[in-house]
């Protein structure tokens, strides 16, 4: 059934391709959480928010994988991200030159060993011939 209402029909069309924005994911996950607390079955919590139950799962599974500091938009822990951040950065670049050093490391070895199977090869068939 088409309504003839064009407000009717711009509301229903704007529900369908509308874009949240980070700020208002993580005010509707805060939202969610309480209703939650509070006993509400997710699909009930998905209603009140407006959205699909799929895009409400999705959300959830992407604040899980994602730290709180580092959602865009995210005002807590602004400077604490700013931190952590930084520590993320240096805690990269360690690893780094530790899997360098490491890599180095099974280079020689593997070199060594390739080494060690020429000279024993080289006996072995000196000894044999």
């Amino acid at each position: 059934m088409i309504r003839t209402d064009q407000g009717e029909q711009e509301s229903q069309g704007s529900m369908k391709k509308k874009r949240h924005t980070p700020e208002e994911i993580v005010s509707k996950l805060r939202q969610a959480d309480e209703m939650v607390a509070h006993g509400k079955l997710h699909s009930e919590v998905a209603k009140v928010l407006g959205v699909s139950i799929m895009t409400y799962h999705r959300w959830r599974k992407a604040r899980a994988a994602t730290p709180a500091a580092s959602v865009v938009g995210a005002r807590v822990g602004e400077v604490r991200s700013r931190a952590t951040e930084q520590n993320l950065d240096n805690r990269l670049a360690d690893l780094e030159i530790e899997n360098m050093r490491l890599r180095r490391l099974v280079t020689d070895l593997l070199l060594e060993k390739v080494r060690l199977e020429e000279i024993l090869g080289t006996k072995r068939s000196g000894t044999n011939g």
